[in-house]
């Protein structure tokens, strides 16, 4: 019999088979359908779709050999991508320093030793700066591994003088289970709306007129992970081999495809990040991809409008972007009330992308149904969790997170 690995204990498949995994609460689905009638929220009203075969390439070729994958099928995945979804970074040269602003070795009560990074951008004489707080470990051997949160809710949720606490951003607790934790701001890299990208990174780096297929604001805080990573490379106290990139949200998208353009990062995990990050968008179910991109039409490259109340003629779909992380390590969190978010469709979307692990060698395999509410399942290098509550990162996802990479990381 085939078991999963949970939180200190262990889930038997056939359990799970036998239909007591996770679904719907009625109530919570009759409030949101009555609250957003043009949006489905019935698994009954999901419409049938075939979705891309990930180990197919575009020339009809099966993947049987993990050098293909690497050499052939990544490649052209990463690359429908950034050409139909989030956009691609351009060729702009520019520089980067480091420096370090402030750092107090006596931070958390001895606990930890703060620093607070200014990462510099110039191109051309245009200039932006990303800020990234960390805080390390004192007690603990060096170098350590590191978690880097890509915050979208703002300073207030991560005062590095620790005079307001959220579970949003856990530092005491993250770093008594002996792990770093930095975080960074998004909007420090472009800003949360539409300003025509004129501001941001994108006023640093864009050139000339804008394409369909120039990167949109996910792929520029996407980008500014990538450059906190370039700063860890220079700090001797962070293991650069187990780093974790994580997101909520918006910020969730983000880091999925952080993690697929920057193999650097070791884990990636994505929190409640539904449509655009990890749910199906062929389900259309929740959040819709003509909704995000009329809510929100900065986060995407304009290519991505071309599938609005269009999802089957999608060149991709989501399954294939948490495939691109492999072999590296991916967790992908949801809510019970955040249906919006497609729980269903983002544990769907992790069990698509295994034929990949699989190929890969990794030892990596999932139930075939969701797990219960708050009952983490997890493979060698993929994980899952549904919890109570709604759209928020809280103690207890990180506490699952943290548990996970215990386990990646030894």
């Amino acid at each position: 019999m085939k078991r999963y690995f949970l939180t200190g204990c262990l889930l038997c498949a056939a359990g799970l088979a036998s239909g007591q995994g996770w679904t719907a609460n009625t109530a919570v689905v009759e409030r949101l359908s009555g609250s957003r009638t043009e949006f489905n929220y019935y698994e009954e009203k999901v419409p049938s779709y075939v979705l891309p075969d990930i180990m197919t390439t575009a020339g009809g070729r099966k993947i049987t050999r993990p050098k293909e994958w690497t050499d052939t099928r990544r490649p052209e995945i990463l690359e429908l991508f950034r050409t139909y979804v989030y956009g691609r970074v351009p060729a702009t040269p520019y520089t980067r320093t480091f420096n370090l602003v402030n750092e107090d070795r006596n931070a958390m009560g001895g606990a930890s030793t703060l620093k607070q990074v200014d990462i510099v951008i110039n191109s051309d004489g245009r200039e932006l700066k990303i800020r990234l707080t960390m805080f390390v470990p004192n007690s603990v051997r060096k170098p350590v591994p590191a978690f880097l949160l890509i915050d979208n809710r703002g300073p207030a949720n991560t005062d590095p003088a620790r005079n307001t606490r959220s579970e949003f951003w856990p530092a005491e607790e993250v770093i008594a289970r002996g792990y770093a934790i930095a975080v960074f701001y998004n909007a420090d890299v472009d800003p949360d709306n539409f300003d025509d990208f004129r501001n941001g990174i994108h006023g640093v780096l864009d050139r000339g007129s804008r394409k369909a297929d120039s990167w949109g604001t996910l792929a520029a805080w996407a980008w500014g992970a990538s450059r906190c990573m370039d700063y860890f490379e220079t700090d001797k106290d962070i293991n650069i081999k187990k780093v974790a990139v994580l997101g909520h949200s918006r910020g969730g998208k983000t880091a999925l495809w952080a993690g697929a353009e920057d193999q650097r990062f070791s884990l990636v995990i994505s929190n409640e990040s539904g449509c655009g990050g990890a749910a199906l968008a062929r389900r259309r179910f929740g959040e819709t991809v003509a909704r995000i991109n009329t809510s929100f039409p900065h986060w995407f490259c304009l290519n991505y409008r071309k599938y609005n109340n269009n999802e089957d003629a999608m060149p991709v779909d989501m399954h294939m972007l948490l495939g691109l992380i492999a072999p590296r390590a991916v967790y992908v969190a949801c809510a019970d009330e955040d249906l919006w978010g497609d729980p269903k469709g983002s544990y769907l979307a992790l069990q698509n992308a295994l034929p990949v692990y699989s190929l890969l060698k990794t030892g990596t395999s999932l139930p075939p149904v969701m797990p219960p509410l708050n009952t983490p399942v997890s493979g060698s290098r993929a994980a899952f969790h549904i919890r109570d509550g709604g759209h928020n990162l809280l103690l207890k996802d990180w506490n699952w997170f943290m548990d996970f990479a215990d386990n990646v990381w030894k």
